[in-house]
Parts: structure tokens; C-alpha cells; sequence
């Protein structure tokens, strides 16, 4: 028998599976184990490396403030939190004391040890955490717990995690936890930072206490560290709640309620573009749009299972058409009415609305409906998490046979149309069965995952596991894709349910004349426009490709007498449909022309004596590039070019490529014009 210790020679070995379970590198395994390694620089390895983080910033608070009681500490993307119960909210100047403990901690090289214990033992040993205590009896798989609460507890038996001095032996510090860790603190100082404070209710329920959270990053070298920074940094410049001021696109008035976001003229066109985009691609691809009510009798979601699912994220009931008498008797019972979290049922309403037939198969409903989600108030986030939403959302009825070609095509319309949006590099996940959280047999479970997974690994793009992710009616996979600067969103879905369509006996025709049930594709190709809205907006950090911009075309004449002018070749350009505006104001030109960059306007048209004289204008682009007399027939012909074809103007460089190769429809419209 030996350890990973002796496995292992490579420092950057921080952990190991052991027959498929992480272990630390301490653990003893036998010749019969299958035992593979763990770098600090795999998904793994970071997760390791920056839960090991959050115990010594844990470690580091307790040093700082004994009176501090612990919550929990788990990894996250790109980093960790610890949250606390403090007498007093941290403040920014803590955080610098926090950093120098974590400091002292790290360069003492304390060794991470794993001790398993009953629970009257860790009882006894954490009688002065009350949250860990609670914690203390809730083990078995991940699934039993809930907000990152697995990292303590989520393992088959109890342990605890001694943080233990190399030189004397003795027990700093320790805490309940599931692990792995690090062998020691030392292997976190190459790059880690605390990055930011938040509050946070026990295990997620606003019934509980609000406790104090710090956000932390650790990265296994210093030039990760600052790369990942250098992100940060450039994230927050493009932040679409930012943007949206800056820009005037949107807001959320406090008038109106957290979550609920009004669209300003900009925005709108922005937001009307986009859907107008997806509607052309819809209706390119053989979906009918309907449209739905944003409320409904309570019963529809009862027969959904919505009710029994996902009450949670629904807004309270509306106790509605009650009747009562003079004297206060009910003459008429009233109903619960629900704003809708989901178009899917009073889609199949539409499909039940008539006897159909297998020749209306594939049937593809296609709507922009407006929902509305109970989410929590810490957990709202600009446009990306909000209230109320709309859904690009799409439902798929075919025949058992047609499952598998009308995934396959609607993969690749869902791959195309972001295309068009301007984002290019995607991976795929797929989402498997939560058996807790789930109806259906295990056979239609199996035969609907195997289903997704050819399809996934036959678009060639990289598919990742998502274990346990899928929502209770079927699995689904997910289109991930990867803006501007690297980072990953979720956009698109695609989900088979064969639960709604026998909840709701939808059936149609087979050629035989038997009467046979549908299944169900659930799509939705952007998520939802507000989100989609904010994750263009940071793509293009304002930026948008022409055809997107809410502003086009602006006229800025170098003196008053040269407006007329201008304003005909803008007229010109309005009458083909561009959206213009000319700057008339009392302005000196230099400050029109940076309040135009300002605002990410892709053409400025500057016009002067040379210009007039000449039959022509001159162009200032968003990176402060120009191209100067161009003739009035090759300006239009060359914006509406740029339009047509979806184009990202930026520089001349661009604008010169994007004339070149003109669609000849493009061109017809701009010799018309």
C-alpha cells in the first residue's frame, strides 16, 4: 500500500481519483485501485485549490475576529466565497487585514489533514458553529443538499479538515468538510486575491439569516492571476448595466419593481431588431407564431406539474371572480389565477385545439412570450436575471420517429441564427436525469438521452456532462457559448418531454388511423431577449454590428451653412430605411464628433466646402479612422451594403472589406434609393 505522495513525483499533482472518487493525496490505495492524477490546472484541480483557499480565508477571519461563525466555503467559477456571521459588515479595509492573515497562513505551509468522525463527535467538536451543526447528519450524494452545502457535507461519512502546523504538529485551525485539499497552504500563494463583499441568506432562504460573504479568486500561477484580472478589468468596461446608462438603452425604475426592466426608445430598436432577426429565421424554417395570454387559471399549471415543480419561482396567486352577497356570502367561487412562468402548457392547449394529423408533423409553435419568474432579490442581475422575460420560445410536436432528424436540424438552425447574432464558438452540454426531480420511466429517460448524445457528439462540437441538470420533464442540450473575451454563457436549449404530452392527452393521427401521442421538443433559441440583450451588449461593448446600431448614421457638418446638404444625403439614406440623425446643434464639431463616438454610432458623415463642392462626404468610423471623399451614390450604396449583410464596422479597413463584396440585392436597394 502507499500514498499519492509516492505515486506522484509532479508537484503539479495536487490530488488523485481513486477508482473515480477525488481523494487527497494522502490517501492510501492498494495495487488492485485504479488511480489516476489530479493537476492543479484541471477543472478539478482548481476546484481543490480554491476551496483549499476559502478555509484559510476562513482561518484568516477567525484569527482576525474569534467571534466570527462560520457558513460555508465552496468553489466557483473562477473562485470561492466564504460567507460569515459577523456582529459587523466587513468593510473594504478589512479585506487588506483579511489578505496579510491569509498571508501568514499560506507561508506557514500548514497541511491540509482528513479525519473522519461521527456525528456526536463533530457535534462536540463544532459546538460553538451553529451552522455547521445544522449541517452536522445531512450526508449522502451531492443531490441531498443545496447551495454548495455538498463541500461540507455531501459525502458518505463526516469529516473534518485539521489545518495542522508542519513543524509542530499541532491543530491551527479546522472546519467540517467533505474535501479534497491542497497538501498544504503554501501551494496557494503562487495567485490568489479577495475580490469583493456581499450578503447572503443561510443555505439560500430568505427566512434564514443573512450572513457576510467574501468573494476570493486563486489561481495556480501569478500569470493566470493577473490574466484573469486583466478580464475582470475588461468585463467591467463592457458591464451591460453600465453600458445601458451610458448608452440610454434601458433601466429599471423603482417605481415599477426589482427585476422589471423598461426598454428606452434605443434599446427598443435594439430589442426590435433582434426579434425581428429571429422572426425571419422562424418563419424561414417552418414554425407558425401564436400567441399567448400572460396569465391563466391556476389549473392549467396544476395539470403541467408546474405547480408541484416550480411553485417556488411562481409570483402569488390571484384570487380572482369571487362573488359575495350583501351580507358577505360567497354566491360564486372564485379561482387562483397565475402569471405565467412558462408558454409550454398553453402551447399545448393550441395543439389540443383541434384533431391533428401525422402530415402536421413536425408542428413548430413559435412565440415571443412574456413570462414572469419569482426570483429572489439577491439574485437579480441586470437584465441577465430578472422578473419579468421574455422567451423566444418554440415547441416541437413530431412523431417517435422524427425525434432524432428534428433535434439534429434544430441544432443547426440554433447554430446558425446565433451566426447571425455575431457569435461563433460554442461547445455543447448535456443534461441528464435528476432521479429525485424527475417523472418518466428510466426507459424513456435512456432512449431520450442516448438520443441527445448521438446528435450532440454528431455536430462534432465538444459535449460536456451536466449530471443530474435536467429539468423534471426530460433531459436537454444546451448550445454554450463563448463571447468576446472568453467568457461562456448558456444561450440556447433543446429538451424532450414526454411527461406534458400525456398529462395533457395531446394526440394525433397515425397513417394507420390509430390514434398515437406526440413528443414534445421544447426550444428556445436566445433564452430570453432581455438576457440575450445584455449578452450582445457586452459581446460588442456597445459596438453593435451596423445592423444592430440604434443610431446608424450620423450627419455632423463642420459649419451651419453645410446642414442642408447634409441633410439631403441623410434623408436619402432614411428613405432606404437607415436610421439617421443630424447633429444641428450649437456644438463645436470636435465635440460632436466625441459625443458620436460616445455613443458607438458606426458612420459619422462629415461634410465641409470640399465635400459639397464635389458631390460627396466623408466618413469618421469608431476607432477615429476616415475616409474622406467619397462620392454621395457610393456612400449610400456602401452603408446599405454594410446593413444588409450584417457587417461589424469598426474602421475604415472594415468598411472598405465590407464594400467589396456587396450582396446584389443590397446594391439594387442603394442604385433604387
Amino acid at each position: 500500500m502507499v500514498d499519492g505522495f509516492e505515486l506522484f513525483t509532479d508537484r503539479s499533482v495536487v490530488a488523485m481519483r481513486v477508482n473515480g472518487e477525488l481523494r487527497d493525496l494522502a490517501t492510501t490505495v492498494t495495487e488492485t485501485d485504479d488511480v489516476t492524477p489530479v493537476t492543479i490546472d484541471s477543472p478539478d484541480g482548481l476546484n481543490i485549490l480554491r476551496h483549499s483557499a476559502a478555509h484559510v480565508l476562513a482561518q484568516a477571519v477567525q484569527t482576525v475576529n474569534p467571534a466570527a461563525r462560520l457558513g460555508i466555503g465552496p468553489p466557483v467559477t473562477d473562485g470561492f466565497y466564504y460567507d460569515f456571521d459577523v456582529a459587523e459588515p466587513f468593510t473594504p479595509e478589512d479585506i487588506k487585514s483579511l489578505e496579510k492573515a491569509m498571508d501568514r497562513i499560506i507561508r506557514q505551509g500548514q497541511r491540509f489533514v482528513r479525519r473522519v468522525v461521527t456525528d456526536d463527535e463533530a457535534r462536540a467538536e463544532l459546538a460553538a458553529e451553529p451552522y455547521k451543526l445544522e449541517l452536522i447528519g445531512i450526508k449522502g450524494g451531492a443531490s441531498d443538499t443545496a447551495d454548495n452545502e455538498s463541500v461540507e457535507v455531501g459525502g458518505a461519512e463526516l469529516t473534518i479538515y485539521d489545518n495542522v502546523d508542519p513543524k509542530t504538529g499541532e491543530t491551527l485551525w479546522k472546519d467540517l468538510c467533505r474535501g479534497p485539499h491542497l497538501p498544504n497552504t503554501r501551494m496557494i500563494g503562487n495567485g490568489y486575491s479577495l475580490t469583493r463583499l456581499a450578503a447572503a441568506y443561510w443555505r439560500g432562504s430568505e427566512k434564514n439569516p443573512q450572513l457576510q460573504r467574501i468573494y476570493g479568486t486563486a489561481w495556480p500561477s501569478k500569470d493566470e492571476m493577473r490574466a484573469y484580472q486583466a478580464r475582470l478589468a475588461e468585463a467591467a468596461k463592457r458591464d451591460h448595466r453600465k453600458l445601458g446608462q451610458e448608452l440610454d438603452l434601458f433601466s429599471f425604475p423603482e417605481e415599477i419593481g426589482s427585476g422589471l426592466a423598461v426598454f428606452h426608445p434605443k434599446g427598443g430598436i435594439i430589442r426590435s431588431e433582434i426579434e425581428n432577426y429571429m422572426r425571419e429565421r422562424l418563419l424561414a424554417n417552418g414554425y407558425d407564431l401564436v400567441n399567448t395570454p400572460h396569465i391563466t387559471k391556476g389549473h392549467l399549471f396544476e395539470t403541467s406539474q408546474h405547480l408541484n415543480w416550480y411553485r417556488d419561482g411562481m409570483f402569488p396567486p390571484m384570487h380572482l371572480d369571487e362573488e359575495v352577497d350583501a351580507e358577505g356570502n360567497v354566491t360564486r367561487q372564485g379561482q387562483d389565477y397565475y402569471l405565467k412562468p412558462m408558454n409550454c402548457p398553453m402551447h399545448n392547449l393550441i395543439f389540443k385545439a383541434r384533431g391533428r394529423s401525422y402530415r402536421e408533423l413536425p408542428l413548430r409553435l413559435a412565440e415571443f412570450g412574456t413570462v414572469y419568474r419569482y426570483e429572489k432579490s439577491g439574485t437579480l442581475q441586470g437584465l441577465t436575471r430578472v422578473r419579468g422575460l421574455t422567451q423566444d420560445d418554440a415547441h416541437i410536436y413530431v412523431t417517435q420517429d422524427q425525434v432524432r432528424a428534428e433535434v439534429a436540424s434544430q441544432l443547426e438552425f440554433v447554430f446558425e441564427t446565433l451566426r447571425g447574432y455575431g457569435l461563433t464558438d460554442f461547445y455543447l452540454e448535456l443534461s441528464t436525469r435528476d432521479p429525485k426531480k424527475s417523472v418518466g420511466t428510466d426507459e424513456q429517460w435512456e432512449a431520450a438521452t442516448d438520443t441527445l448524445r448521438q446528435v450532440g457528439e454528431a455536430s462534432g462540437l465538444e459535449l460536456v456532462a451536466d449530471p443530474g441538470g435536467a429539468a423534471f420533464y426530460g433531459p436537454k442540450i444546451s448550445v454554450q457559448a463563448r463571447d468576446a473575451i472568453g467568457r461562456t454563457w448558456q444561450l440556447s436549449t433543446v429538451q424532450l418531454d414526454f411527461n406534458q404530452p400525456e398529462l395533457f392527452d395531446l394526440e394525433y393521427t397515425a397513417p394507420d388511423g390509430t390514434r398515437q401521442q406526440p413528443v414534445m421538443i421544447h426550444r428556445a433559441l436566445l433564452g430570453s431577449i432581455e438576457r440575450f440583450f445584455a449578452i450582445l451588449l457586452e459581446h460588442y461593448a456597445g459596438a453593435f454590428p451596423v445592423w444592430l446600431s440604434p443610431v446608424q448614421v450620423i450627419g455632423i457638418p463642420v459649419s451651419e451653412q453645410y446642414e442642408d446638404y447634409l441633410w439631403e444625403v441623410l434623408a436619402t439614406l432614411k428613405g432606404s430605411g437607415v436610421r439617421v440623425e443630424l447633429d444641428s446643434s450649437s456644438d463645436r464639431m470636435q465635440k460632436k464628433i466625441r459625443n458620436a463616438t460616445l455613443q458607438r454610432i458606426p458612420f459619422q458623415l462629415i461634410v465641409g466646402e470640399d465635400d459639397r463642392a464635389n458631390g460627396a462626404v466623408s466618413f469618421r468610423f469608431r476607432d477615429g479612422t476616415q475616409e474622406n471623399g467619397v462620392p454621395v451614390a457610393d456612400a449610400i450604396r456602401r452603408i446599405l451594403a454594410a446593413i444588409g449583410t450584417r457587417a461589424q464596422v469598426l474602421g475604415a479597413t472594415d468598411f472598405a472589406e465590407g464594400g467589396a463584396a456587396l450582396a446584389p440585392v443590397v446594391v439594387a436597394a442603394a442604385e433604387q434609393a
